[in-house]
């Protein structure tokens, strides 16, 4: 403890990494409600793979671009903007990246919506490979209806860097939770009037996106920070912002590209293999969201924070606390992970439909994750320094 509460600062640092933990282990544990009755009523068979293949790729741009390249580049702005800018220039800048981006969200998800199919393709193409049309078709129709989400959930994003920005990490935190409760409803009580069940949970992605964005709304008027959306790509803020995003965008693009490459090569094996990566990838986003997102989620404000003022002694400090958290917290967690993954699997998923193959299968997935948490953990404090 004395290591880790050198200076009051981390006490203060270390209270909000609570409150961002807690709350996203509310989601985390809802996730594995979630989850697990999408296995107990689906199973892992050719129609979950559709459904996950649907699901990752809005899930994917999310990642790339949404909570990591415009988060990383947004809220060093916008703290600078905030500490040493007037409140009208803030409130500029505010509605400037609102209208941008929202902008270029529009286009994107109009694009998506048109080519689905195309998209599932190259996102699975082992599909093509095997000539799975119904597969491929059941993914495409899915696809029109998650990829509108990436809109609702990017915005959703820069709402929350706004008020993490604020030091409000709360309702940013707890606004996933949302996507759970939506996905277990449509789940239980949407899908048996469906004609093709598993379509339901495509609506129930594009119900959270919408419920996540409105849910923020009313934080973002409390502190008189709700934009009045109008495109400026030519406002100073927002070129900085785009120049930022760049580089992050690559590093970011490396991870997510990587995983999303587990998604193509799994395409090409028995039916079931993507369910089995979908399954075990969850269980370590448990720890890498309640200490790795966190850290990151915590970190970035603060780190901007004490750029912006120079002070050099207390970013060094902010960062080397950030690092001690997530060696003392993620080498456990990674051990437990490796050690107990199949009885992990096999107590939250496995039933009729889930059945013991699937079991050993995603064990032998999760144990390959785990060897990576770790690092995977520090990348999300070292990033947020280094941008």
């Amino acid at each position: 403890s004395s290591l880790i509460f050198k200076r009051i600062g981390s006490l203060s640092l270390f209270r909000s990494l609570s409150t961002v933990g807690i709350f996203t282990g509310i989601s985390r544990i809802l996730g594995f409600v979630r989850d697990l009755v999408l296995a107990h009523i689906f199973g892992a068979n050719a129609l979950t793979d559709a459904f996950f293949v649907a699901f990752k790729i809005p899930n994917f741009f999310r990642r790339l671009f949404a909570e990591g390249a415009f988060a990383t580049a947004f809220v060093p702005v916008f703290t600078e903007y905030k500490t040493q800018r007037d409140v009208k220039q803030l409130k500029e800048l505010l509605d400037a990246v609102a209208g941008s981006l929202a902008l270029v969200l529009l286009v994107v998800a109009i694009l998506g919506v048109i080519g689905a199919p195309l998209i599932v393709s190259l996102f699975a193409f082992g599909w093509v490979m095997d000539d799975e049309v119904e597969k491929l078709a059941l993914a495409g129709e899915m696809l029109r209806l998650t990829f509108p989400y990436l809109f609702f959930i990017s915005l959703t994003a820069f709402a929350g860097g706004v008020m993490n920005a604020y030091n409000r990490f709360a309702v940013p935190a707890f606004t996933p939770v949302l996507l759970n409760l939506s996905l277990i409803a449509c789940a239980l009580w949407l899908s048996p009037q469906m004609q093709e069940p598993i379509v339901a949970l495509a609506w129930g992605v594009l119900l959270a996106g919408v419920s996540q964005f409105v849910f923020q709304l009313p934080y973002l008027a409390q502190l008189k920070l709700l934009p009045k959306p109008r495109p400026n790509f030519a406002h100073s803020g927002v070129r900085r912002i785009l120049k930022l995003m760049l580089p992050a965008l690559f590093a970011v693009s490396v991870t997510q590209i990587n995983l999303l490459l587990d998604t193509v090569l799994a395409s090409f094996l028995v039916s079931g293999s993507i369910s089995w990566l979908y399954y075990s990838d969850r269980l370590m986003e448990f720890p890498l969201g309640i200490l790795g997102v966190a850290l990151g989620t915590v970190l970035l404000p603060k780190l901007s924070q004490q750029k912006a003022q120079d002070d050099r002694q207390g970013f060094i400090h902010s960062l080397d606390w950030g690092l001690r958290m997530a060696l003392l917290f993620g080498l456990p967690a990674a051990i437990g992970l490796v050690v107990l993954a199949g009885p992990m699997i096999a107590t939250l998923f496995m039933s009729d439909v889930f059945t013991a193959q699937d079991v050993q299968m995603a064990r032998l997935s999760l144990m390959a994750y785990a060897a990576g948490l770790l690092a995977f953990i520090a990348i999300k404090v070292l990033a947020p320094a280094y941008y």
